[in-house]
């Protein structure tokens, strides 16, 4: 993406969620002046509302709803999907594989409109569980993904629609970019309602009990399950210069900042100035023992990888969710 264009529309599916209507944001702040955001939800229900974007409530399983929101579109950044943290893609892998729906009609639109780049969020869910049954495991290269063990519903899903994209390139001509997101995180997200992920939910968790008085949170798991977080600025960042570049294959955008669960809370409680005590679940979903990004790839292709520190984000992801929590409900999104 090249000031030359501008002036080009450019199309953001799930722009009612957390990603997408950050990236709304971040495009209209760089100077992008016609943009098209559409999400299934209605524009009330979005986390972040932009009025001069053309905003969309439009069903993207649906063929004639995605020819519908790709009409004109130059570049389409296709972060549509139904998900959510492991609290909810271990208990709905129906519901997830049936986004195969949104990237199927999608590309189809994109192809037939002759869209002239099309960016596909994919995840780090995508890779080998073989490789992920320790906390100590060796960061996750591109290649991990191979031979597939994907994680089951979800990650199948994500894996298949990145081969889809590879196809409509090769058979179509259609310019694809697939990013494997790692655990994007920050202000404007889930923190409630089941779909959060665990940066979100352990703020939840610690805030609450502050307002509540209560010296106890409950951590799913033991707490020694080992992931990498990354924040919305370093992804919005690696999703733009992904689609820029000439990097066909799938690439990793994630922090490498490897931690448990346990120093997350560690984390959490230094923010809030508390000490609290830990009542660990572990029969509660947990997702694969350890993750990271191998950040080897995009350093060699981009120059460039995630290097928030997680302390940093997470005072800014924490701030934001206490902030929400005291305010009344109809007065939370954001609205510009």
């Amino acid at each position: 993406m090249t000031d030359a264009n501008k002036n080009d529309l450019v199309l953001v599916t799930g722009a009612g969620g957390f990603i997408g209507g950050h990236l709304i944001g971040e495009l209209r702040r760089l100077g992008y002046r016609r943009l098209r955001a559409v999400d299934i939800k209605p524009a009330d229900q979005w986390y972040q509302v932009f009025q001069d974007a053309d905003n969309l409530t439009l069903d993207l399983r649906d063929r004639e709803a995605c020819l519908h929101a790709a009409t004109n579109a130059r570049e389409i950044f296709n972060l549509a999907c139904d998900m959510g943290g492991m609290g909810f893609i271990e208990t709905h892998k129906a519901e997830c594989m049936l986004s195969v729906l949104i990237n199927t009609q999608m590309l189809m639109a994109a192809r037939d409109v002759k869209a002239d780049r099309f960016f596909y969020s994919s995840s780090a869910c995508v890779y080998a569980a073989d490789k992920q049954t320790r906390a100590d495991m060796p960061p996750l290269k591109e290649a991990d993904a191979y031979p597939a063990m994907p994680e089951d519903g979800y990650g199948w899903e994500k894996l298949f629609s990145e081969r889809m994209c590879r196809h409509f390139r090769e058979d179509f001509g259609l310019e694809t970019r697939v990013a494997r997101y790692h655990n994007v995180y920050g202000p404007h997200g889930t923190y409630d309602g089941g779909r959060e992920k665990a940066p979100a939910a352990i703020c939840r968790k610690v805030i609450a009990a502050q307002l509540a008085g209560a010296n106890e949170i409950e951590v799913w798991g033991d707490g020694e399950q080992t992931r990498s977080f990354m924040y919305i600025d370093d992804c919005l960042h690696g999703t733009r210069a992904l689609m820029a570049s000439d990097i066909r294959e799938p690439l990793n955008i994630g922090s490498d900042e490897l931690v448990t669960i346990n120093q997350l809370i560690d984390i959490v409680e230094g923010i809030a100035g508390v000490t609290l005590k830990r009542r660990y679940n572990v029969s509660a979903p947990k997702g694969v023992r350890g993750r990271c990004s191998d950040n080897t790839e995009i350093k060699k292709r981009l120059g460039w990888a995630p290097s928030i520190r997680l302390r940093d984000g997470m005072e800014q992801t924490y701030r934001w969710i206490y902030d929400q929590m005291k305010t009344p409900a109809n007065r939370r999104r954001v609205y510009a």
